[in-house]
């Protein structure tokens, strides 16, 4: 059975797509950075009350996650796994004391554009949470 939609518009699917697509990129981004950490990334690091041997280890989580998200027949196991990577991130930034909107809510941002893509894309996501008019 195929999960993903065959008859969506191409509008649906290009907002789908660049919602995933600022997902992805920033998840690899973020990845990449803790692979081959720069001052900034150790720095940030450091500040959340991380270590240094805690960067190849959340490298890994985010970019495994990424890669299963980025996958069509794993996007919505990827997406569960992202879920609960920004999840830790929200605990971080509250414990941190940081603002709100900026870093708090921003894990949010991205858990909202990684469902909301592909509740654009998948009939059974739509099914399991529909819109009601």
């Amino acid at each position: 059975m195929n999960s993903q939609s065959t008859n969506i518009s191409k509008a649906r699917l290009w907002t789908s797509r660049v919602m995933a697509v600022l997902v992805i990129l920033f998840m690899l981004f973020d990845s990449i950075f803790k692979f081959f950490p720069n001052k900034e990334a150790i720095e940030g690091t450091l500040e959340l009350g991380f270590s240094m041997h805690h960067l190849p280890i959340l490298g890994a989580l985010g970019f495994i996650s990424n890669v299963l998200y980025t996958i069509p027949r794993t996007s919505v196991f990827g997406a569960v796994l992202l879920t609960g990577y920004f999840g830790g991130a929200i605990a971080t930034h509250v414990r941190m004391d940081n603002p709100l909107f900026s870093h708090t809510l921003f894990p949010v941002y991205l858990t909202i554009l990684a469902w909301g893509a592909l509740w654009l894309r998948v009939d059974l996501l739509r099914q399991l949470f529909p819109v009601r008019r």
